[in-house]
């Protein structure tokens, strides 16, 4: 062999067996601290929580109408609420209901009258007996801070059902 290749596989050795002695001096600590945990006391492990047994329901109104079924058409029933679609329809069934605001009321003769503005800003008076809404909705009732209102509505299933609705005085 050359000397320059003997020198350099020589000093390969060398720097190998320099590395893998670094390597080995960081052990004895790492040891030490295996040692020291293991000589820890164990901890205690919590019991697992107890399983309750499950308790079977018994449903008891099976004999009764289920409620996720129609009553019936309401087309059987000669008193279905309906909507009276010959009567004229006044100004103020023109707005939607949720855009119409009460404003106050007057006392004219022992009745109350409200008053109720359109969100074009025109105040309307109105009585009981009057409609508003877009929904055949009739004014029952009139009181210092609100209006009481019935309205007819589809139901989904071909009829008509009664809703209580009201406009309640704007602060």
């Amino acid at each position: 062999m050359k000397p320059t290749i003997r020198r350099a596989a020589l000093l390969a050795a060398l720097l190998g067996s320099v590395l893998l002695a670094g390597c080995s001096s960081g052990q004895g600590q790492l040891k030490q601290w295996i040692a020291q945990v293991k000589q820890r006391p164990g901890g205690r492990i919590e019991p697992l929580p107890e399983v309750k047994p499950y308790e079977s329901f018994t449903y008891g109104a099976s004999n009764l109408r289920s409620p996720f079924q129609p009553q019936g058409p309401a087309d059987n029933n000669p008193s279905a609420v309906r909507p009276d679609q010959r009567r004229n329809r006044q100004f103020l069934e023109g707005f939607p209901l949720d855009t119409l605001r009460m404003v106050g009321t007057m006392k004219i003769g022992g009745h109350f009258y409200g008053l109720v503005e359109t969100k074009d800003g025109l105040v309307h008076k109105v009585r009981p007996g009057n409609y508003v809404g877009q929904s055949d909705g009739k004014i029952t009732s009139i009181t210092p801070s609100r209006i009481s209102i019935v309205e007819i509505i589809p139901d989904g299933l071909g009829g008509y059902i009664q809703r209580p609705a009201s406009l309640a005085l704007a602060n």
